[in-house]
Order: structure tokens, then sequence, then C-alpha cells
């Protein structure tokens, strides 16, 4: 898990008009939450936040704000969906020692058998974990793995001291026979005519 110091100012004036200036000055507007506090206006500098996400949506941020420090983990990162920069962030105060819960992605490692197809149902499992400890990734091992292999959440390593939040019995990977290229070809056809495709059929020479 990662831990990323970050300047934090408070605020004091809202709206979008203002939400708009502070972005336009490279800043994020954020909200600063959690342990039955006020919420906290805070802006962030947009470009030092985008380098602490790299670590993963689940670093820690040690936020250097008002003379003091105060742990925050990122709950919501509203990006715009064009033009890609941070219209607003939720972060929740966490306490060293204490247990969050969030969601880690699954990593899949190792390559299945030849002739197999890995399906992915679940790409992150959510998992209570210490707020100082959150791994980046949870892994399951594929090598060599042959049709009818699958894992359920509950079959997933976690670290020492996490329980697991999403239903143990949930399947995270399986592993199937491949497809033959006439089963390909069947469901194409039968896709095709249930839209009521026609293909053109071949004409013989004869006809011709």
């Amino acid at each position: 898990m990662s831990e990323v110091r970050l300047i934090a100012e408070s605020r004091t004036e809202f709206g979008k008009g203002f939400a708009r200036r502070i972005r336009r000055a490279g800043k994020v507007p954020a909200v600063l939450y959690g342990h039955g506090t006020d919420p906290r206006h805070l802006s962030l500098d947009a470009r030092e936040f985008a380098h602490a996400l790299k670590g993963g949506a689940n670093t820690v941020l040690t936020l250097q704000l008002d003379g003091g420090e105060e742990l925050a983990l990122p709950k919501s990162v509203v990006r715009h969906p064009l033009r890609d920069y941070f219209e607003h962030v939720d972060l929740l105060l966490v306490r060293r020692g204490e247990k969050v819960t969030v969601d880690i992605p699954v990593v899949l490692e190792g390559e299945a058998a030849s002739g197999t197809l890995v399906l992915n149902d679940l790409t992150s499992l959510s998992v209570e974990v210490e707020a100082m400890s959150i791994p980046e990734a949870l892994t399951v091992d594929l090598t060599d793995a042959e049709a009818g292999f699958q894992v359920l959440a509950g079959d997933v390593t976690l670290p020492a001291g996490a329980s697991l939040v999403t239903d143990a019995e949930a399947l995270v990977v399986s592993v199937q026979n491949a497809p033959t290229a006439e089963e390909l070809d069947a469901e194409t056809e039968a896709a095709e005519a249930e839209a009521g495709v026609v293909r053109d059929e071949p004409q013989d020479e004869s006809e011709a």
C-alpha cells in the first residue's frame, strides 16, 4: 500500500462557479469527512493528486492541513467524462490501526492450459482491512489451469488480519474449453438468424 503526503488548503467558498475557478488554478475541490466530524471543504493540487493516485485507488493520503496532519482515503474521485480532469474528490478520514472496507483489484497471474478460455467474472473484491495495510492487488494464479478450474471469492488469499466482505461463494474466475471454429460458426449463424440476417448463398456455377 502507498502513502503519499499532500498539502491541503481549507476553503470557505462553495458552488459551481468557485469550483471552476479553483480548477482553472490547477486545484481539485475536495471534501474531508468521517469519525463524526463536520465535513471540511478543501482544495488539493491537481498534479500532485494525480501523481498520488498512480499508487492505486486505495492510496492513503497524509494531508498537511491547518498546521497538522490527517490521514485520508479517497472514497469518490469524479473525473470529467470528456476532458479527463478531476471535478471533485471525497476523502474519508482514517486512523492508524483502524479497519476500513475497500475494493481491491484482482490480478490474474500465469497462463492457463492451452486450448482453454479464461472468464474473469469479478475484477475486484470488497475487503475489510487495516487502513495502513491495504494491498495494491489480490492475485489469482492460473498457471497451467485446466478446463473446469474455478476460483471463488473465499478461495482468494487475503492479507493477514483482513476479512472478506464480498460473498465468499461469488465466482471470481473460471477456465473453460475454448470453443472450436465450428462452434463459433454455429453461434454466429444462430445470432444472425435471431436478428433476421439473411446470408447470400454461393451460386452454383452450373446455374450461371
